[in-house]
């Protein structure tokens, strides 16, 4: 079993109060996004064709679900995110330069290893914004990022004052590091240990540069090739006091352009893929410069309401090992 419940733990918010303030939560955050980031909201699929190449491979080595749809003769694949699709739908719908899309992603990642934050199924508010050539820079990045955390603090705060029982608090400061200068602060620690020395110390941080090999050998973490580019991507990260722990709600970036695509699929041995239409089309230039990334429903939901386990805020599917384990600390598992 990988879940831990500190020691006299019980929620703020009893069941009720916890469903009202997930359905509070996602409609001030939305709310909040939209407007910071100029983004209008798109219906989205659950699955794609395999053979289109658009499913998140997330770190190469998840496997997505799949099945053959008779009435089609194809084979279908359950998306693990939208990172690129969200791109080509970008381009399909005639959206310009300043405006973007968000959607509702549900997902199933059936080889995610389940814990206090993690679940096989997972949701979040997957969003991208068309840019310009010059926007790709850290500057424009880092600028985004900070709208985000904005969002995230203003929602916190509208919680707070409707349930008085919330005692969260996020530090208001936003840190920024590359991923190499965590490794150099922390140079005995593998990446989550540095993760969460990090943030004890720095409390709400933005880690970027993630995909390419640091000076140990091994990438802060591991990226999909096609889609971030690993010199102006990261991850949102927040302390978790209660758990004491390193939390992540978003992971984002600007996305590939025509070099950055070709070189980083070189390294990861993936060149094949650029026979897809998306590949092709942001080798020809076709596609729009975009950023964009991932904002977990679920997990922003259990951070802002203190919440012990990412199962007392959405409904899946748990070893029976943890919901004992839940039901004899009277955590109430959804």
């Amino acid at each position: 079993m990988s879940i831990y419940l500190p020691e006299g733990y019980r929620s703020s918010l009893d069941l009720y109060e916890t469903q009202a303030s997930i359905s509070f939560i996602k409609r001030v955050f939305e709310e909040k996004l939209t407007k910071a980031l100029n983004l209008k909201r798109v219906s989205a699929p659950l699955f794609v064709g395999r053979s289109t190449g658009l499913n998140d491979d997330l770190d190469g080595k998840a496997q997505a679900v799949n099945f053959i749809a008779p009435c089609i003769n194809k084979e279908c694949v359950i998306v693990h995110s939208l990172a690129k699709w969200k791109r080509m739908a970008l381009y399909d719908y005639n959206f310009y330069e300043g405006n973007g899309l968000y959607t509702d992603m549900n997902a199933i990642r059936k080889d995610e290893k389940i814990d206090n934050l993690h679940s096989i199924y997972v949701d979040q508010w997957d969003w991208e914004k068309v840019i310009n050539k010059q926007q790709r820079n850290l500057d424009y990045l880092y600028e985004t990022v900070s709208k985000i955390h904005n969002c995230i603090l203003e929602t916190l705060d509208a919680l707070k004052e409707r349930y008085p029982s919330i005692t969260t608090t996020l530090s208001k400061e936003l840190h920024f590091f590359d991923s190499q200068e965590v490794l150099d602060m922390y140079p005995g620690l593998d990446s989550k240990e540095r993760e969460k020395a990090l943030l004890k110390e720095y409390k709400s941080v933005f880690i970027k540069g993630i995909g390419h090999d640091l000076s140990d050998g091994k990438p802060h973490d591991d990226r999909a090739a096609d889609y971030d580019d690993w010199n102006l991507n990261g991850d949102l990260l927040y302390y978790n006091e209660l758990l004491d722990c390193a939390f992540e709600v978003s992971s984002m970036g600007i996305r590939v352009d025509e070099d950055s695509l070709i070189e980083q699929l070189k390294l990861k041995n993936e060149e094949y893929k650029l026979r897809y239409q998306y590949h092709s089309m942001i080798l020809h230039k076709q596609l729009p410069y975009t950023i964009g990334g991932g904002i977990g429903e679920s997990r922003l939901c259990m951070l802002l309401m203190n919440k012990a386990h990412i199962g007392e805020v959405q409904s899946s599917i748990w070893d029976e090992e943890t919901l004992t384990y839940c039901k004899e600390k009277e955590v109430i598992i959804l």
